[in-house]
């Protein structure tokens, strides 16, 4: 168990995997060639279509971030892949079924597969943001999650953000915290749901 004043961050996360409804899916930390099929994620929504660019300047500083993300042991983000018809399943030791609960093979290790087919069906930034407040809490901050449309309507969403919230625990998170555009009315919904509460005015200030 990841203490709350350990240093190292998401440091040691390994590869998860999540099965819901007869298919599996692979959360694994994202790689530089998965930049492309994030951003398009990113940019298939109604206010992404409008902030996200697609031409060669933009796609460098998508990666600029992306090594930026990369090299911050707080920062995860991560690609979920559809690994259903893989021909070599993903064995890392751990699985998270549809209702959050997980199963642990003694000594079980990742292990190298052909997954390099998987598509690409979701993303998620996690970061963990230590603070004096709250008797020195660790927060874990939850952003541009993405899951696409084919693998909508299966409650993965949910149980990305079950996943999502175990994980910070495991890394000594105490409190989750997210922001949400104010026209997501169907986000706030859903987020009301997991139990989130409308406790703050988020604020913003545009530097550029």
């Amino acid at each position: 168990m990841i203490g709350p004043s350990t240093p190292s961050g998401f440091f040691t996360f390994e590869t998860e995997t999540i099965t819901l409804a007869n298919r599996r899916f692979l959360i694994r930390r994202a790689r530089d060639t998965d930049v492309h099929d994030l951003v398009s994620l990113l940019r298939d929504d109604a206010l992404g279509a409008a902030r996200e660019g697609s031409g060669a300047e933009e796609v460098a500083d998508y990666q600029r971030a992306f090594g930026l993300i990369d090299s911050d042991p707080n920062q995860l983000l991560v690609t979920i892949a559809d690994v259903t018809n893989c021909s070599e399943a993903y064995h890392d030791g751990s699985e998270t079924h549809h209702d959050g609960s997980e199963n642990h093979d003694e000594g079980g290790q990742a292990q190298p597969s052909d997954t390099e087919s998987a598509a690409v069906v979701g993303t998620l930034q996690l970061t963990l943001i230590p603070s004096l407040s709250r008797r020195g809490s660790t927060r874990l901050q939850i952003e541009a999650v993405r899951i696409g449309p084919d693998a909508q309507g299966l409650g993965l969403g949910t149980a990305v953000f079950e996943w999502a919230h175990d994980c910070g625990r495991r890394f000594g998170a105490s409190l989750a915290q997210l922001t949400t555009d104010k026209s997501r009315t169907d986000a706030q919904r859903f987020y009301a749901r997991l139990g989130y509460e409308a406790s703050h005015e988020g604020l913003k200030l545009d530097l550029s």
